[in-house]
Parts: structure tokens; C-alpha cells; sequence
């Protein structure tokens, strides 16, 4: 294997390098799970053929072979905001701002693709994790811990990478035994029902939707909401604060 990048950001590794950061990521991803950089180097080295798996999808789809085509990128410098603020409710632009907003987050905090050597099968892995917040707006999912492990259930029977499995596996031993119970008899079962029987969402161009009824994208994915989450800030809040940026931008 040549030692020379094959695209921006890339490291390249030999067979025993992989083993070892293998190793030694999952043990810190275990034990620290907001090791963003150690979860993204074990989903990396443990892609394995998953990653050709998710491309052949995309190819075999008119909209995912646009993707890998286009090579769209989600943050907060490719997405207007402002913009998607100002659809009118029920639309997957608006939802998404609002879903943002509601849970305090940004799109901006996905670590970049550095182990996978094939730059369109990093680029899958990327997108990937730029859609994630995607899949928590899209099923009525709010970012803690359980929903997060339920999430990870999702995406291992919608896309079968390795690492959401071994997340769904450990990830419960962070749980007390009321919210475990919770995960397993409630969460789970829809998780797997509803990912398992979903189109692979890796071929969604999301982008493309924003004008969209989400209930519609959900009926064509074979999408349904995962049971009732505990949120942060309420819906209302949420909405309240996606009408004022949409104020702004209209008054600017």
C-alpha cells in the first residue's frame, strides 16, 4: 500500500497500524463514548466491506448515484439556515431547523474521514455521518443517550455498518435499569422493524427535499416515528426560535 494520501485528510495505514488504532479505539469508544474521534476511527476500521455495500446501494439508486456524483457536504457553510427557516411548516427543511434548534446543535461537528483509503468509498462514510441528524429528525428523535442507542439499533439494521452494531451492543451499560428496560422493550423492536424495512436511507438526497411534506418522505422511505423520547426544550420553544431566524432573515 502506498504511504502517499489518496485525498485530503487521509492517513494511510498498513495492516498492523489498523489493528492496533482498531484496538485501542474501540476500547476508548467504550469507555468515553464523547470520543467523537475514537467512535469515527472504529467506525473506519471496522467499515470493512459495509462501506462498498452502502456504495452499491447508491448506485443502484437514481438519487444515490446523484450523490456520488455531486458530492454534497452538510454544515452550516453548504446549508442556509435562514433559508429553510422561512418553508412553511410540515416541510423537511423547516422540521430539520427546527430539530436543530430544539436540541442545541449544529450540523458542524462531524469529524472528517481519515483511515478508508478509496476516496468515493470515504466520501460514502462521510455522508454517512452528515446525515445522521437526518435520521434523528426524520423518526422524532431528540439527541440523549437513549435515543442515541436506539438511533444506533436504526442504522444497524438500515445500513449494517459494524460500529453502529458494536454501539447498540456496549452502549447499554451506560443506561440505569429503568431506561435499559425502556430501550429494549420499546426502542429496539421498532428500531429494527422500521430500519430493517426501510429503503437504505444512504440513498436519500436529502438536500433535494427540503420543500418536501415530511410525512410524505416518510411514507416513500417506509419510515414511522420511534416511541415517545424525553426532549430537552419543548416543540413550541423550538418552533418559537426557527420563526424568529426566519423573522430576521425576512426583515434583513
Amino acid at each position: 500500500m502506498s504511504s502517499k494520501p489518496n485525498y485530503d485528510g487521509h492517513i494511510p495505514l498498513n495492516w498492523f497500524e489498523t489493528g492496533l488504532l482498531t484496538a485501542g479505539s474501540a476500547y476508548m469508544a467504550i469507555t468515553n463514548p464523547r470520543r467523537g474521534d475514537m467512535v469515527a476511527a472504529l467506525g473506519e476500521t471496522t467499515a470493512g466491506p459495509t462501506v462498498s455495500w452502502l456504495r452499491e446501494r447508491m448506485l443502484a439508486s437514481a438519487e444515490g448515484r446523484q450523490i456520488l456524483k455531486e458530492c454534497p457536504r452538510v454544515n452550516s457553510s453548504t446549508v442556509d439556515m435562514d433559508k429553510l427557516a422561512q418553508l412553511p411548516d410540515g416541510t423537511l427543511g423547516k422540521a430539520y431547523v427546527t430539530w436543530l434548534e430544539r436540541c442545541g446543535v449544529t450540523p458542524d461537528t462531524r469529524e472528517p474521514v481519515h483511515y478508508i483509503d478509496d476516496p468515493e468509498l470515504a466520501y460514502v462514510m462521510q455522508r454517512y455521518r452528515e446525515c445522521h441528524d437526518f435520521y434523528h429528525c426524520i423518526t422524532n428523535m431528540p439527541v440523549n443517550v437513549e435515543s442515541e442507542l436506539a438511533l444506533k439499533w436504526f442504522e444497524f439494521a438500515n445500513l449494517g455498518l459494524p460500529m453502529t452494531g458494536l454501539a447498540a451492543l456496549f452502549g447499554p451499560l451506560r443506561l440505569n435499569a429503568q431506561k435499559r428496560d425502556r430501550l429494549f422493550s420499546e426502542y429496539v423492536p421498532w428500531a429494527l422493524k422500521c430500519g430493517g424495512s426501510a429503503r437504505p436511507l444512504i440513498t436519500v438526497y436529502w438536500e433535494k427535499r427540503w420543500e418536501q411534506n415530511v410525512e410524505e418522505i416518510k411514507k416513500e422511505l417506509g419510515l414511522w416515528d420511534a416511541p415517545p423520547a424525553r426532549w430537552s426544550k419543548p416543540l413550541s420553544e423550538a418552533k418559537e426560535a426557527a420563526e424568529k431566524r426566519a423573522q430576521k432573515q425576512a426583515e434583513a
